[in-house]
């Protein structure tokens, strides 16, 4: 079976999406109806904006939205997904892509969770951090050992979790994952506590948005985040994807349980490889490939 996998933040670079724009009428329509919907010329900072500029959450989550599900509607008849699944933000282009939600409303749900996220960040000071080379259950029992908010956020692939919380937390947890073995435990450049207990404002904001959208019956499985499973129910889809902004990404089960339900060749839809490179290191047994753009 095929699958289709899109990233989340971390994977924007200037330029991207560029060759889209420039190559396809359909692509250039949407992007300049996205820079309507948010008010902004996105396009502007995406192909030619700084790294700094696009580092910001209300950028970032756009600007890689955009470039997933807009490629992934330029691949026409070649885009037959049996089944779909994204990383944190991935998530939201996934469910466009499969039916679930129009280009509009996502796109829409989009600027709404990047501004909460944000805003959610700039409330409290707080970041996350990478550790590699550990057990995901020693990680787990460490996060556990320490005074304040500390908890895995993303399982990555095996052998890499990121944590999520407080400031203070974080260096207390990498001293102490270093002191137990972690091959590196590094603090990320991102702008607070995603998956933790401290976007919970954001996830209030959020929750008012997508219970107001509606979610139509996806074309082929979503494996959520917050589950690791397949979920079909517009109902079901809506309350994972609310609970997802303060539980862990569980990418690796996530894959694990697609590839258990009969999924061989995964494809990354979005700027940037991190995807693969993550499939690489969860299961060699399937293939893993970036979706390309061919001008017609």
């Amino acid at each position: 079976m095929k699958a289709y996998i899109f990233p989340g933040q971390g994977a924007q670079f200037t330029g991207m999406g560029l060759d889209l724009y420039e190559n396809s009428p359909l692509a250039q329509q949407l992007f300049e109806q996205a820079n309507e919907i948010l008010g902004f010329s996105i396009t502007d900072i995406m192909f030619e904006g700084t790294p700094e500029q696009l580092k910001q959450t209300k950028v970032t989550q756009p600007a890689i939205f955009l470039h997933s599900v807009i490629l992934a509607k330029t691949l026409g008849d070649d885009f037959k997904p049996e089944m779909v699944a994204g990383h944190s933000l991935g998530e939201l282009s996934a469910l466009v892509a499969n039916n679930v939600l129009t280009f509009e409303d996502g796109l829409r749900l989009v600027a709404k969770r990047a501004m909460a996220m944000q805003k959610a960040c700039e409330a409290q000071s707080s970041t996350m951090a990478a550790v590699l080379g550990l057990a995901d259950d020693v990680v787990e029992d460490t996060c556990k050992e320490i005074d304040g908010i500390v908890v895995a956020a993303n399982y990555n692939c095996p052998g890499q979790l990121v944590i999520s919380g407080e400031d203070a937390a974080i260096d207390k947890a990498i001293e102490l994952l270093t002191e137990k073995g972690a091959r590196r435990a590094l603090k990320l450049p991102v702008g607070g506590a995603f998956h933790s207990p401290l976007m919970e404002p954001a996830r209030e904001e959020l929750a008012a948005a997508i219970e107001a959208t509606t979610f139509s019956t996806p074309s082929c499985a979503v494996y959520q985040n917050v589950t690791a499973s397949a979920v079909m129910d517009p109902e079901e889809i809506k309350k994972n994807l609310i609970s997802q902004l303060t539980a862990p990404v569980k990418w690796t089960q996530c894959i694990q349980a697609m590839i258990a339900d009969g999924g061989t060749e995964f494809v990354e839809v979005g700027p940037g490889k991190v995807l693969q490179g993550l499939m690489r290191k969860i299961d060699r047994s399937v293939t893993a490939s970036g979706a390309a753009f061919v001008v017609a």
